[in-house]
This record gives C-alpha cells, structure tokens and sequence, in this order.
C-alpha cells in the first residue's frame, strides 16, 4: 500500500481568504505520496513492459541489486543494441504501475535521488551514420547524456508526452519530448488521437555540469498553465511554457538537439495522469529515429562493437541508483 502524508489540513480546516474584490478562496490542497522508497529491498511497484534490456546478460557489470534501501542498475558496458526506430534507447526501463492524475487547475510533481556513472562516455563526440534513403554521410555531435544516462522520466502514455533528466558522471540534461504513436502504441487506448510527423518532436532543453554524488531531481507539470519546470537540487534549471508545441516553433533557446519536423499543438486540457519512469538510456540517433513517415531522414548508425563515434557501442555504459520516488499534487479548484 502506498503511504499516503497528507500536507493540506482537512476541508474544515482549509484557510479562508479574502481577495482584493471581497471574494474568498480556498487554500490549495497539497499531498504527498511516497510512491516507493525501496524500503521492501525488491522494485515490486514497478514493471518492465520493454523486457530486462541490459540486465538479461548477467554477470557482476549488469545487474539489478537493492543496497542499503536504494534501487541500483548496473551495466558497464552497454552490450545490447538495435539499428531500428527507437530500440536503441532503451537499456533499461522500469515504469509505475500506477499513474497519477493530474489536477485540472493544479499541478502534479515526480521527484527522486539519483546517483550516476557513466564510464566510457566521451565529451564533444561526433557521431557519424549514414542517410539509409540517399546513402550521404551523416554526423552530428551528441552530448555525454546521449552516450549514456541515468534518467527520470513522467510520462503520459496517452498523449505521448514525455519529460526527462539525464544524469551522468559529470553532467546533466533536460529533455521534452511527444513520442508518436508508432512508440506509445496509444490508438488502442480510447480517446487518445494519433501522434504523426506533424505533431512528435524530441528536444533537449538546458545541459548543466554536475558533481559526483547523490542529486535531488524533479519534474512538475502545471495543468492550468500548460507548463513545466526541471528541479536539480532544489534549483530550477528549465521551464517550458505551450507544452506540445516544440521549442524552435515556439521560438524558444534550447540546445539545438533536435530540430522539429511539425508545429505539433497545445496539449492544454489534453494531458489527465502521468507515470513514473526510470533507468539507463542511449540516445545517439538522429531525430525522427527512422519513423516511418519521415524516410528522407532516417539515419543508420552500425551496432559495434566499434570505435567511438562510429558505432552503437563503443564502450559506454552506465551505473545507476533511485530512491525515494516522491510524487506531489497540489489541487487549485
């Protein structure tokens, strides 16, 4: 059962408010739900709808262990890999096995300790592929994140909306994403609408150095304003206002990775519940990940083994903890 710590007093007890115009309002309601803290020294709360990934090959370099109340995924270095649509970035994946709704006018917020290790993982690396269409050469930089990460996702599987943290040896980095529905598989969930090139988008917000250690990270999405803010630390570090519309459409800073394809659309009153996602990811393709109505750019990138910058695996691995998922609602209505 899920302990539940209620922070709002009961409906009897809510303050009362006078406005500047007489009115009076009530105070938001706030609760607090530790959704797991691995205190049951097992990851029953969680499943693996994408399979063992990583952990499948065994062996001390890629396991999945509990120490001292802690969560922690290992796999040094990366072994499995795929030169198909988005199979490469998953390494290992675990999702709640409860979503958590989102008040309408109010804001729902995933938090969590990480620690990560990213050996093999190279600065400023230059990944080289290959256009499958034309045949062209094809290179673009990819960030120490995109080699290998230690990740907190929330994620809508509905709409398809996604927010991450990527946490690696020394840096870290937001990401705002709508995954199509050739991924989500979303279409045979009723009332939700099909996610193309028009309307998928995948961007890395802000990258930041970080040091070696644990690191508080959250992620709070906003109902009534449309919005969501990235936590390291208790430091916001980004804010993205018109979630559903990419970043470049919006005219917006970001780190250039990755260029949008459509202009998407506003997800506000769209977006009702999220879940918890974590683990360790890759993710050196090129944007639209051979999505299939975007041929022109599909990449090809060889598996490897290989040499850094020319494959798939070249080395990289990552070594992951998680404690304490914290899940926080505050209700406005």
């Amino acid at each position: 059962m899920r302990r539940r710590i209620p922070i709002a007093a009961t409906c009897a007890a809510l303050a009362l408010v006078a406005t500047a115009t007489g009115s009076m309002a009530a105070s938001p309601k706030k609760t607090v739900t530790v959704y797991d803290d691995f205190s049951s020294g097992t990851n029953s709360k969680w499943s693996t709808p994408y399979g063992p990934g990583e952990i499948a090959i065994g062996g001390n370099d890629h396991q999945l262990t509990f120490p001292n109340g802690t969560e922690r995924v290992r796999a040094v270095p990366f072994q499995t890999g795929y030169d198909y649509s988005v199979f490469d970035h998953l390494k290992y994946a675990e999702f709640s096995n409860s979503a958590f709704p989102v008040p309408s006018k109010g804001s729902v917020e995933f938090s969590a300790d990480m620690t990560a290790q990213t050996p093999g993982t190279r600065p400023d690396l230059i990944q080289h592929g290959t256009y499958i269409q034309s045949g062209l050469p094809y290179q673009a930089r990819v960030l120490e994140g995109q080699q290998a990460g230690v990740v907190l996702n929330m994620v809508d599987f509905c709409t398809g909306q996604l927010f991450d943290w990527f946490l690696t040896s020394t840096t870290a980095f937001t990401l705002i994403e709508r995954l199509p529905s050739n991924v989500t598989d979303n279409t045979a969930i009723p009332g939700c609408g099909y996610v193309g090139r028009a309307k998928m988008y995948t961007q890395i917000i802000d990258e930041v150095k970080v040091e070696a250690g644990p690191h508080n990270v959250s992620i709070r999405y906003d109902a009534k304003q449309n919005s969501v803010e990235y936590y390291l630390d208790a430091k916001m570090i980004s804010k993205v206002q018109n979630v559903g519309i990419p970043l470049d459409k919006q005219h917006e800073k970001y780190t250039g990775t990755y260029p949008s394809l459509g202009a998407g659309e506003s997800l506000d009153g769209q977006i009702h519940s999220f879940s918890i996602g974590h683990g360790l990811f890759s993710l050196i393709d090129a944007f639209p990940f051979q999505h299939a109505e975007a041929p022109e750019l599909s990449v090809s990138i060889p598996v490897g083994p290989g040499a850094p910058g020319y494959n798939r695996l070249f080395g990289q691995g990552a070594d992951g903890t998680w404690d304490n998922f914290i899940v926080t609602t505050i209700d406005k209505s």
